[in-house]
């Protein structure tokens, strides 16, 4: 049974291979364009930054140098029902430099096409085991993020040698931006 996270809440991660779900829909607003998210993981140090920047996973970097986070793929619309991107994770391959994997999503070219996560509803992350397929955990971001144009969904982090996930829900309207410049 899947553990549902309220913002702030923390729990473990008993599974050493596990896939990062996110999910969303959009609210049909007349922006005028169609909503392109973008789910994408910074795998950092313990001084908070970037291992390098090929440790930057997203649509652009399908994997990272030791092979322990792979996006699966980018999906330009996230239509349809269940997880809209996903990335997989193996703790076993993961650098061992890393302290913690941020997980972020972003809203391609939204300042351009006048769009922001207030216009974003039932967004989620959802971890599950990659062997059973179980469930580990969910959180459902339920503010309104009405100016931000990228949202920091979670983050799993390693301390005293075991992984935990942080339902994190914190928005910035830079965009994607914002974090390369947070982490770099």
């Amino acid at each position: 049974m899947a553990i549902n996270l309220q913002k702030g809440q923390r729990e473990n991660i008993n599974a050493p291979k596990f896939t990062i779900g996110l999910g969303w829909d959009t609210n049909s607003s007349a922006t005028g364009a169609s909503f392109d998210l973008d789910a994408s993981v910074f795998i950092l140090g313990e001084n908070k930054k970037l291992l390098s920047d090929e440790h930057f996973v997203f649509y652009n970097n399908l994997q990272s140098p030791d092979g322990g986070a792979e996006h699966t793929g980018d999906n330009l619309t996230g239509d349809g029902d269940g997880d809209d991107e996903q990335i997989k994770i193996d703790l076993a391959k993961v650098d061992a430099r890393a302290t913690e994997i941020c997980v972020v999503v972003t809203i391609h070219e939204a300042a351009s096409r006048r769009q922001n996560f207030g216009q974003v509803k039932n967004s989620f992350v959802r971890i599950f085991d990659s062997v059973s397929n179980a469930e580990l955990l969910k959180y459902e971001l339920e503010e309104d993020f009405s100016i931000e144009t990228a949202v920091e969904f979670g983050r799993i982090y390693k301390r005293e040698g075991k992984w935990k996930f942080e339902a994190v829900g914190v928005g910035m309207k830079g965009g994607l931006q914002d974090y390369l410049n947070k982490y770099n």
